[in-house]
C-alpha cells in the first residue's frame, strides 16, 4: 500500500499529508481530554487528582505496544530514528530536560500544549510559538547551538559495537535472547502498564466505564503517536531518502515550521510541518466544537515576561534534550530509549522545582 502511495505522489508530500492528517487529530483528541502534562503534575500534587497523570502513561503504553508490532511486523526500520544510536547523550538529556521543564512551567504548558492553546484563540501563545521557534533554530543551527555542542559533547557515552541504546538492544545483548523474544516482552510490559492504569480505580463495570472515559485521549494519543511512525516509516518510507523516520515531536517542529513560512520556496515540507499545522488547525476544531474559542490577551508586562522566559527555557532545553513531553515523553519512551528516559524524567523534575518555586514558595 505505501509503494502504491509513493508511487503517485513524493514521498515527502506523503508525509506531510499524513502529518496533517494525524495533526488534526491529535489536537482534536488532546484539545477535547484536556491533555497535558503540566496540568497532569499540577493534578498529582494539588488535588491528588491522577487522571490526567493515568492517560499520560497510558499514551506511552499504548505507543510502546504499536511500536514494537510495528517493528515486528510493519517493516519499521527504528534504527533511523534519533532514539535509538549507540551514543547515549546524558549530558544534553539531563541539563536540556531541566531547562525544558522549568520553561514549561513558568508558561503553563509544553511545545505542544502551546499549540492546543493557540488553536483556542490564546494570543500569549502565538508569542511562545515565535519565541520557542526562534530559540530552537538558534540552538540548533546558530550561536546559541556552537555553546550547546561545546557543553553536551563531552557529556556522552558511547555503548562499545555500535549497540543501539534501546532496551530491548541492550537486554538482548546482555542475555543472549533473540530480538523477538525481547520485543515481545516489551509489548508485554506496555500491556500490563495499560491494565493496571484502566485498573487502578477499581475493577467494577461502572469504574472500568469511568476510567475509559477518564484514560481515552491518552488511548487515542498513543494510537496516533503510532501511525505517526507509521506515516514516516512505512507508508511515506523512501530507501533512498536520508531523513529520519519520526513520529510527533513539538520543539524543532516549531521551527521547522516558521522556516517553511518563511522560506516556502526553497524549503521543502515535510511532516513535523504538516503535524504542526495539523494540530493547530485540530485543537481550533475542539475549541469552537465545544465553545471554549476566545481570544485572550496577556494580562499583564509580569505574564509576558514569564511566557518568554520560558519559551526561551524550552527552546533551548528541547534542543538539547532531543525532544520535548510528547517528543521524548510519547514518542521517544515507545522505543524505550534509555536517552529519552533521562530526557523525560529530567523534564519532570525540572517542572517540579519550577512549580514549587512559583507556586509553593
Amino acid at each position: 500500500m505505501s509503494h502504491d502511495i509513493t508511487s503517485v505522489l513524493p514521498p515527502f508530500l506523503v508525509r506531510t499529508v499524513l502529518g496533517f492528517g494525524l495533526g488534526i487529530l491529535l489536537g482534536f483528541a488532546a484539545r477535547r481530554g484536556r491533555f497535558c502534562t503540566v496540568g497532569a503534575i499540577e493534578d498529582v500534587i494539588y488535588s491528588s487528582d491522577r487522571r490526567r497523570a493515568g492517560a499520560w502513561v497510558l499514551a506511552v503504553a499504548v505507543a510502546i505496544i504499536g511500536v514494537h508490532a510495528l517493528e515486528l511486523w510493519g517493516g519499521l526500520d527504528l534504527s533511523r530514528s534519533i532514539y535509538t544510536g549507540s551514543r547515549i547523550e546524558w549530558g544534553g538529556a539531563i541539563i536540556g530536560g531541566l531547562l525544558f521543564g522549568v520553561g514549561m512551567a513558568l508558561v503553563g504548558t509544553c511545545g505542544f500544549g502551546t499549540l492546543l492553546r493557540l488553536g483556542g484563540g490564546d494570543l500569549k501563545a502565538l508569542v511562545t510559538f515565535l519565541v520557542m521557534a526562534v530559540t530552537a533554530m538558534v540552538t540548533m543551527r546558530g550561536l546559541i547551538g556552537m555553546a550547546r555542542v561545546r557543553i553536551t559533547d563531552p557529556l556522552t557515552v558511547d555503548l562499545p559495537h555500535s549497540m543501539s541504546q534501546r532496551l530491548p538492544g541492550l537486554i538482548a545483548a546482555l542475555t543472549g535472547w533473540s530480538g523477538l523474544t525481547v520485543a515481545i516482552m516489551a509489548m508485554a510490559l506496555g500491556a500490563l502498564v495499560g491494565i493496571a492504569v484502566f485498573a487502578s480505580g477499581g475493577l467494577s463495570r461502572a469504574a472500568l466505564k469511568q476510567s475509559l472515559s477518564a484514560y481515552a485521549p491518552g488511548l487515542a494519543i498513543g494510537v496516533i503517536v503510532v501511525l505517526g511512525w507509521w506515516a514516516t516509516g512505512i507508508a511515506g518510507f523512501d530507501v533512498f531518502d536520508a531523513r529520519r523516520v519520526e513520529s510527533f515531536s513539538f520543539v524543532a517542529p516549531l521551527g521547522d515550521t516558521l522556516l517553511y513560512f518563511m522560506l516556502s520556496s526553497g524549503v521543502r515540507p515535510d511532516f513535523p510541518v504538516g503535524a504542526v499545522l495539523g494540530v493547530v488547525l485540530g485543537a481550533c476544531l475542539a475549541a469552537r466544537s465545544a465553545g471554549q474559542f476566545r481570544w485572550e490577551a496577556p494580562d499583564g508586562a509580569g505574564e509576558m515576561r514569564r511566557h518568554l522566559l520560558g519559551a526561551v527555557l524550552m527552546g533551548v532545553g528541547g534542543i538539547a534534550a532531543l525532544g520535548c513531553t510528547i517528543g521524548q515523553g510519547v514518542t521517544g519512551i515507545s522505543t524505550l530509549s534509555v536517552g529519552s528516559m533521562l530526557s523525560i524524567a529530567s523534564i519532570l523534575v525540572g517542572a517540579r522545582v519550577s512549580l514549587y518555586w512559583l507556586i509553593e514558595r
